[in-house]
């Protein structure tokens, strides 16, 4: 659409789909076209006019190229709704396959492509086959493409119809595009498929790096990131590819810079000349140090990019590190990576720069940013022995302002300098035990405790010191209760005076008698037993040297850190996580159906770990058994469904199931089911159903934080099912400190993610936060709970809907166990749930009930209740136009009368 396109966005008027069909069917050309374009429009803002299928679909037959390219997004849009309408378009697409515009030929094989439904794939073989071996390049280029997304389809149709052969031809084309796009394609395909279907060797790799120089910038990050993985079979061949790739470090384009970076850092590896690497090192600071130059957005993965290469190679930005330094208008995400990296680069030579700068962050406004700068001081210390003392001043310096927080961060990071270097720096306790009285965060309160502990011979007052921590025992977090339980045991080996030898005891009988926290506990009583054993055990075991900490600067393991350089300029690199940690793909190559997929994200090369089925294929777990992000659960032995990894790519593959913390709120009412018991769950306990309230589906829920640690960053994912339940509104858990616990009703939305197949109440549910992996659980959909306010029936409307419906949509099923008090209490019961009485008849000594419901659908259900008031025994019939979904509501009528 063109820019003066805008007014058909305009507001919509009431009868819109009749005159837009009637529009679309006129006899002239541009009203044609224009009924089109308020089509999209309406499309583009979520409108639902799939009604209009067939009659978009005739406006195919056309010469003009904007009309048709209109004509064929509408049908990528809709086909999968309409598979059967779809079939309509065929013709025309094969037709335009063969048109003399290449233009179209290229649409038409394209369009066909994205349609993505099985029925059509048949059709788009025979001109895929001929667009391959087009004359004009820009058609062989879009057909390239169009073969990844049919082997995403359809697999066994791609290999047995020679696609792949074809693919691997177009490598040697002459156009660059043609071989970038069939390079991009092929490694799609190998990324899906369990065989070798895409393998460089010396003569693919001439052609590659031939087409490098002339194809876009986007093509040339598809060969580059191809050649990355090209194993140079001597160091000479790595120095050659090397040396025609490094032009491309000049490139503008962010993303051909990294992915360059990415191949040269491959290859490296290979080559064994000192000279050549320290060169190529030096090659590659300045298009680092350009991005950097960015934008704020582009600054932080370049930045994460680079956090990883200067683990690998120091060397590259050692005398670089000006550049990292912070500026005022970064933001708080671009700086604390800046500090990362300053902390890698950081060495003898440049250290006084370095403090100079974390020095002046101390005294930003931004506390997070604040705290890390303190950190980051610590931590060079920590990493540079020859700089420790100077780090040590420049913190004192910091705690002389006085700033609350600034003194708590500075207390932790010294303590972690004097497990660095024991007996080194002890004259500056006396300075620290000057803030004692303002600390109020349990880190900074647990590191004083430890000082005061380790260095208690050193401290004249150190029982006076703790003294004034054991007035608030009880009330401190566990952190504290542990590190001052150790800390008076050590005092009191160091000093066993009278003064201790009462603390002790009153601390040992806090920490066994009046505690519920077992690891407090037990180490209180293992201590105890130590000192009234063997007080010389005790001090072997308490006052052990301990092991000096190291440098924590670079944590990433080396065999991670190597597989993370090998997908530099991809979201692994920017998660620091590898591809399988968030990402699992679908490697099979047995034909997928659309019902089978969860959470699709093929376009990104995403899909869910396993097909879900809620009714055929059951989770292997049974109950509400959660597991980790981690794990996929064992496989039931008849019937194998792991649990699908629900949450999928936060950075947007489900955006709309996806649910944020947001502001809390603390409903009260019935105690909940546990879905996920503590024992399972590492500490966090949820209890979690289905309700409604004031005509609205509600995800009842309570967490309960038994853990160590506070919990927060809480998102929720539901999986396809039935009603397509999904949540509608932010889950409102705020951070949970350890010992509480948040209840909230998370709205719902219905039909927003529905699964294939026969109905099922299965409800499968994830629920992650920021410091936990991912949990799983298995819920009901309770049917009662969707039943609508509306479903009351006048008697004559009710029995006429009896009679309209055929014998056949009546289901029946007895409930031996089920004894009814009296019909009044029956009545008001199911009244209560939106089952509305009908009227009541006497058959013999029992008694029979009618009611009328209706579920979201407006679908109607009546219902026949029979049984003998006080006796066992419960006969329900109900009559449905949708009489699949009958064991549902067995299944709520059962929950009802039991509960």
């Amino acid at each position: 659409m063109s820019g003066h396109d805008s007014k058909y966005f305009s507001t919509t008027k009431k009868g819109e789909i009749p005159e837009l069909k009637e529009e679309l069917n006129s006899q002239y050309k541009d009203k044609r076209k224009d009924a089109v374009k308020k089509v999209i429009a309406a499309m583009t803002v979520g409108k639902d006019v799939s009604s209009l299928f067939t009659d978009v679909v005739n406006c195919m037959q056309t010469e003009n190229l904007e009309l048709k390219k209109l004509v064929y997004l509408y049908l990528i849009n809709y086909a999968k709704s309409q598979p059967d309408l779809a079939i309509l378009a065929v013709n025309t697409f094969v037709k335009d396959s063969q048109d003399p515009n290449p233009l179209i030929r290229a649409l038409a094989v394209r369009t066909m492509g994205c349609i993505r439904v099985d029925k059509i794939t048949e059709y788009l073989c025979d001109p895929l086959q001929k667009c391959l071996k087009d004359d004009d390049p820009y058609v062989r280029k879009t057909a390239a493409i169009c073969v990844a997304k049919l082997f995403d389809i359809n697999a066994e149709l791609v290999e047995d119809r020679g696609f792949l052969d074809a693919l691997k031809d177009l490598i040697s084309d002459n156009n660059p595009m043609v071989v970038a796009n069939a390079v991009a394609a092929l490694a799609e395909i190998q990324e899906n498929s369990t065989s070798p279907v895409f393998e460089i060797n010396s003569t693919t790799l001439t052609k590659l790096l031939t087409a490098l120089n002339e194809c876009t910038e986007w093509g040339q990050v598809f060969i580059l990131d191809a050649l990355s993985r090209y194993k140079a079979a001597d160091p000479r061949e790595a120095e050659n590819i090397v040396e025609r790739v490094t032009p491309r470090l000049q490139h503008a384009n962010c993303a051909v810079v990294l992915s360059a970076v990415k191949m040269i850092l491959q290859q490296m590896e290979l080559i064994t000349s000192t000279d050549v690497i320290r060169n190529l090192c030096k090659k590659m600071a300045p298009p680092l140090v350009t991005l950097l130059s960015a934008e704020p957005e582009i600054q932080y993965v370049a930045l994460r990019n680079i956090n990883l290469i200067v683990q690998k190679r120091p060397t590259i930005l050692a005398h670089e590190i000006k550049v990292f330094f912070c500026k005022y208008n970064d933001p708080i995400y671009v700086k604390m990576e800046k500090l990362e990296i300053m902390i890698k680069l950081a060495s003898d030579r440049n250290i006084d720069q370095v403090l100079l700068e974390f020095k002046e962050y101390a005294t930003e406004v931004d506390v997070d940013f604040v705290r890390k700068a303190v950190r980051a001081i610590g931590r060079c210390a920590i990493k540079l022995e020859r700089a420790a003392e100077r780090c040590i001043s420049v913190l004192l310096e910091l705690i002389k302002i006085k700033v609350n927080y600034v003194v708590q961060e500075a207390i932790i990071v010294i303590k972690d300098i004097f497990r660095r270097y024991p007996n080194t720096y002890e004259s500056i306790i006396a300075t620290l035990c000057e803030s004692l009285d303002t600390l109020d965060e349990p880190e900074a309160k647990a590191s004083m405790i430890w000082i005061i502990g380790e260095y208690a011979e050193r401290i004249d007052n150190a029982d006076e010191l703790l003294e004034s921590f054991l007035e608030s025992f009880p009330e401190e977090p566990a952190q504290v209760q542990l590190q001052l339980l150790t800390a008076t045991v050590k005092l009191f080996l160091k000093k066993p005076t009278e003064g201790p030898q009462q603390m002790i005891q009153v601390v040992l009988n806090n920490a066994t008698v009046e505690t519920d926290n077992p690891d407090l506990r037990d180490r209180a009583y293992i201590y105890w037993r130590l000192l009234s054993t063997d007080p010389e055990a005790a001090k072997d075991v308490v006052l052990a040297e301990k092991p000096v900490i190291t440098d924590d600067s670079n944590q990433l393991d080396p065999s991670l850190l190597d597989e993370l350089l090998t997908n530099i300029s991809t979201l692994s690199s920017v998660y620091h996580k590898p591809p399988e940690a968030f990402v699992t793909r679908l490697k099979t190559t047995v034909q997928k159906t659309e019902d089978e997929d969860f959470a699709e994200g093929s376009e990104a090369g995403y899909s869910s770990s396993n097909p879900v089925d809620s009714a055929a294929s059951p989770p292997a777990t049974t109950g509400n058994i959660p597991q980790s992000a981690g794990r996929q659960p064992a496989p039931a032995p008849a019937v194998p469904a792991p649990v699908p990894d629900l949450l999928g790519d936060l950075m947007g593959l489900d955006n709309a199931a996806i649910v944020p913390v947001d502001e809390p709120i603390t409903p009260s009412g019935p105690p909940l089911p546990v879905v996920v018991p503590a024992s399972s769950g590492q500490g966090l306990q949820i209890s979690a159903q289905l309700s409604r309230r004031d005509g609205q589906v509600f995800y009842s829920m309570l967490f309960e934080n038994n853990s160590q640690s506070v919990l927060d960053g809480f998102m929720i994912q539901f999986n396809k099912n039935t009603f397509g339940l999904a949540a509608a509104g932010p889950l409102q858990i705020p951070p949970m400190q350890p010992g509480t616990s948040s209840r909230t009703m998370l709205p719902m939305v219905l039909f927003q993610n529905m699964s294939a197949g026969p109905p099922s109440s299965l409800l499968q549910v994830a629920v992650k936060n920021n410091q936990q992996p991912v949990w799983y659980f298995t819920d009901k959909i309770i049917l009662h709970v969707l039943f609508g306010e509306d479903g009351r029936m006048e008697r004559g409307t009710f029995l006429e809907t009896w009679r309209s419906l055929l014998d056949s949509n009546e289901v029946q099923k007895e409930f031996p166990g089920i004894t009814i008090a009296s019909i009044e209490s029956t009545i008001d019961l199911l009244t209560a749930f939106n089952m509305f009485f009908i009227a009541k008849r006497k058959n013999g000594n029992q008694d029979v009930i009618y009611l009328s419901a209706k579920d979201p659908r407006d679908v109607p259900f009546l219902i026949e209740l029979t049984a003998m008031v006080g006796q066992p025994g419960l006969k329900c019939a109900v009559k449905t136009p949708t009489p699949e979904i009958a064991p549902l509501f067995f299944e709520a009528v059962e929950l009802l009368f039991r509960a």
